[in-house]
């Protein structure tokens, strides 16, 4: 079931009723976050109220601290479409912008959260700060829930295999680290990144070879090496490797996302087909060769240890 997107506070239906709301960025919308949304919707239910995800665009640090602002585990459509699936009836966008961040938390509470929203329940993790230079934390945001009607139900962290604390930014590190199974566990499911096939990489009518390479990709990707990987493209799914970073092999090659299709087989495609690739594991890092002949020897290793994992775990 989707849920309907909310592009204002002005586009919330009047009828809508008192609301039980989770507000936050939800960067790759992790386990911790689908624990607190799952809390939201329980609690709607026994209210008889509508359960909402609330969120930002851009992302707060792209507007407060532009050059430290980090890449997106999901940019774009991505988190709408996985906040849609935890069950909650709508979810609000708010435009982040210096007018936003310039409001103080009681301006935040009166005008987002009681008139907008109509909150009668609110859920949020230990570390939820608002307001102008982020001035308000939970106890405060606790005491004006007693002032305007709605009760604040607070989370501690999610911890995953070891005790890991789960956390976006624990993801990107993750990632950024090619420690894509640890990014797993934390997401709840492998890691995936979702764009467009080159233009000028064989596409056209059908798909000739077996290598799919991926235009630029605005968010976080894996660190450079080789990764076995399940790649969707034009609605047929492949096991395969693919290949992040510069090909240092070759001189001036530049960054690309590679993709080799095992058990390959043509088929149409059409003009720039959606690609969306799904990193289960890496093979190892990505290191300059002496020649194209110790490359494609090592590509056929990779390949091999590639087919062994597929054969030995099912995703």
């Amino acid at each position: 079931m989707s849920a309907p997107v909310y592009r204002s506070l002005a586009e919330i239906p009047a009828g809508l009723g008192r609301t039980v709301a989770a507000i936050g960025n939800f960067d790759g919308v992790h386990v911790g976050h689908r624990e607190i949304l799952r809390a939201v919707v329980r609690e709607a239910r026994a209210r008889g109220a509508r359960a909402l995800a609330v969120t930002f665009t851009p992302h707060p640090e792209q507007v407060l601290m532009p050059e430290r602002a980090p890449k997106l585990i999901t940019p774009g459509g991505q988190r709408l479409e996985l906040l849609a699936e935890t069950g909650i009836d709508g979810i609000v966008v708010l435009g982040f912008d210096a007018e936003f961040a310039a409001m103080t938390a009681r301006e935040f509470v009166e005008r987002v959260l009681a008139r907008g929203l109509r909150l009668c329940g609110l859920h949020e993790g230990a570390n939820f700060r608002f307001g102008r230079n982020a001035e308000a934390g939970v106890g405060e945001l606790a005491e004006f829930g007693r002032e305007f009607g709605f009760q604040l139900t607070m989370h501690d962290a999610v911890r995953v295999h070891h005790g890991v604390e789960v956390s976006s930014s624990a993801i990107r590190r993750a990632i950024s680290e090619g420690r894509v199974n640890h990014a797993r566990w934390m997401l709840g499911s492998a890691f995936r990144i979702r764009g467009h096939q080159m233009r000028d990489r064989g596409v056209g009518g059908k798909l000739l070879v077996p290598t799919v390479n991926m235009a630029p990709y605005e968010g976080i990707v894996p660190a450079p090496g080789v990764y076995a990987t399940r790649v969707r493209v034009a609605g047929r799914e492949f096991d395969a490797v693919t290949n992040v970073g510069n090909r240092p092999t070759f001189a001036g090659a530049g960054f690309a996302i590679e993709s080799h299709l095992l058990d390959f087989a043509e088929f149409e495609a059409g003009e720039m087909p959606q690609v969306e690739v799904v990193f289960l594991h890496r093979i190892r890092g990505e290191r300059k060769w002496p020649n194209v002949e110790a490359l494609k020897a090592q590509i056929g290793k990779d390949v091999a240890r590639a087919r062994r994992y597929f054969n030995r775990v099912k995703i």
